[in-house]
């Protein structure tokens, strides 16, 4: 793959451009830059983008993604084996929304079913 631009970049992987530019700041991702000082993406970048949108697409938060991806050396793309490690370590975290999920579910479901909605009563309504 050749170096792509900011737009490019954008484009190929569905994350606005200003986005790219955060993580670049944040060191999640990093560029080299054209003799006209415009950012330029490399395979690596790409793929630290891909693992970045798949992990927030199962909840993962930005700031455990950055946590994982410091363990890459900068700009080194993951690896099977690094997507592999973090699935399990993240299968858990997984695991638990779906479970929080499922009781929010049966909660709305029962509260739908009594039709209340009152503050101070409702469980559904209510501040925890």
């Amino acid at each position: 793959m050749s170096l792509l631009t900011i737009g490019e970049l954008s484009r190929h992987s569905g994350v606005p451009a200003s986005a790219l530019r955060f993580y670049e700041r944040q060191g999640l991702i990093s560029s080299d830059r054209s003799a006209t000082n415009q950012r330029r993406y490399d395979d690596a970048a790409a793929k630290r983008v891909a693992f970045i949108r798949a992990s927030q697409r199962v909840g993962i938060p930005l700031a455990r993604i950055a946590e994982v991806l410091a363990f890459l050396p900068e700009g080194h793309p993951p690896t099977a084996a690094f997507w592999r490690r973090a699935s399990q370590c993240w299968g858990e975290a997984v695991d638990e929304r779906i479970a929080r999920l499922e009781q929010q579910r049966e909660q709305f479901t029962a509260c739908a079913g009594c039709g209340c909605l009152t503050f101070g009563e409702c469980r559904l309504v209510t501040p925890a």
